[in-house]
């Protein structure tokens, strides 16, 4: 087991990477140590993954809440499912939610807990590649709405988060994929040697070989937590984070919730900003060619569905990232090195959505 830890003074937690962390009795004992326990998953993550995880608990009272699969249940009316859970099995302030699955789960999960009772703890078990790197990390909980992606949402950090290995073997080959992107994005942001690593080691780790698929989890995960350490609630560097995400978070939204996955979405829109950073003169051109290329290799989307110049703009105006009436973008100066800015030209912009959109 390697452990990491996100550094955030009283809220501090592990990130806890290995194989066989669900059915450990011990670490389920130490860090989920609360009487009242409410797990919540999905569908196929309870018929895959539940039995190991009550393996851990065992000998311990704890409630279920099942969700329905799928990024179209990242809604107000699911969570309410989960606080309607917590009510039901009578939690009280010192209870805990475990939150097992993907970044759907999770996110609903941690906004169920940031809400109930003004704020309960929980714990991440993330069973896919995404979480593992990404979503279970760094507190941002929430839920979509139809005018945008996570709209509707909190911070609240989670007290650990254990991420299982083993969960990765069942994960469908699209998912594990999708989950490489937001990899790719942790290396753009703050490490070109790690990129250039992905590069020479891209089908290893989609091959899930054991010591590749390690460290490219554990360096991800060490960079958020890094960023995360720095800027809690995205007031600065950690907004490097959300590269590939304006673009990204406006394709899921514009081709409908679950028709394309979240991580596919990051992956065609790390090309998309890399292209307009070159276009824009901060990045050279051989190196958003490079982005581009390791998207295709891992056998993910580059190029985005044809939304619309109009409907992608109105969707992007959604942005987290709007301040003053103008969207600041995340862009790469060089692989390794972002940033986020409003000063870029936006006829190009305008441009780029039109030829990859249409109009």
């Amino acid at each position: 087991m390697q452990r990491l830890e996100v550094t955030l003074a009283e809220r501090s937690y592990p990130i806890l990477i290995g194989p066989g962390l669900l059915g450990s009795r011990e670490l389920l004992a130490a860090h989920a140590a609360s009487a009242q326990l409410l797990v919540v998953t999905d569908q196929t993550v309870a018929r895959l993954w539940l039995p190991r995880l009550e393996e851990g608990l065992a000998g311990r009272e704890f409630a279920r809440c099942v969700i329905p699969d799928g990024e179209e249940q990242k809604t107000l009316e699911t969570a309410m499912g989960v606080i309607d859970a917590l009510v039901a099995a009578h939690v009280h302030r010192d209870g805990m939610i475990l939150a097992l699955g993907g970044g759907v789960v999770g996110d609903v999960a941690g906004f169920a807990a940031a809400s109930y009772q003004r704020g309960i703890g929980f714990i991440q078990l993330p069973t896919t590649l995404l979480a593992q790197v990404d979503s279970s990390v760094g507190g941002k909980t929430g839920v979509n709405h139809p005018g945008g992606k996570n709209l509707i949402g909190a911070f609240h950090q989670p007290r650990a988060v254990i991420a299982d290995t083993d969960t990765l073997s069942t994960l469908p080959d699209r998912e594990l994929r999708a989950g490489f992107a937001e990899v790719v994005k942790a290396a753009l942001v703050a490490d070109a040697a790690f990129f250039a690593w992905l590069e020479a080691h891209a089908g290893a780790v989609l091959a899930r070989e054991p010591e590749a698929l390690a460290h490219a989890i554990r360096r991800a995960c060490e960079i958020k937590a890094a960023i995360v350490a720095r800027d809690e609630r995205e007031q600065g560097p950690r907004a490097l984070l959300n590269l590939g995400h304006t673009f990204g978070h406006a394709i899921e939204a514009g081709a409908g919730y679950g028709r394309v996955l979240h991580g596919e979405a990051v992956a065609t829109g790390l090309v998309l900003a890399a292209e307009f950073s070159a276009r824009s003169g901060r990045l050279p051109a051989a190196e958003a060619a490079r982005v581009r290329a390791l998207i295709l290799r891992a056998g993910l989307p580059a190029d985005p569905p044809r939304i619309g110049r109009a409907r992608m703009q109105e969707l992007m105006g959604m942005d987290k990232k709007v301040a003053g009436g103008r969207l600041r973008l995340v862009l790469l100066d060089a692989i390794g090195g972002a940033a986020a800015t409003a000063d870029y030209p936006e006829d190009a912009l305008g441009a780029l959505l039109e030829e990859r959109m249409g109009t």
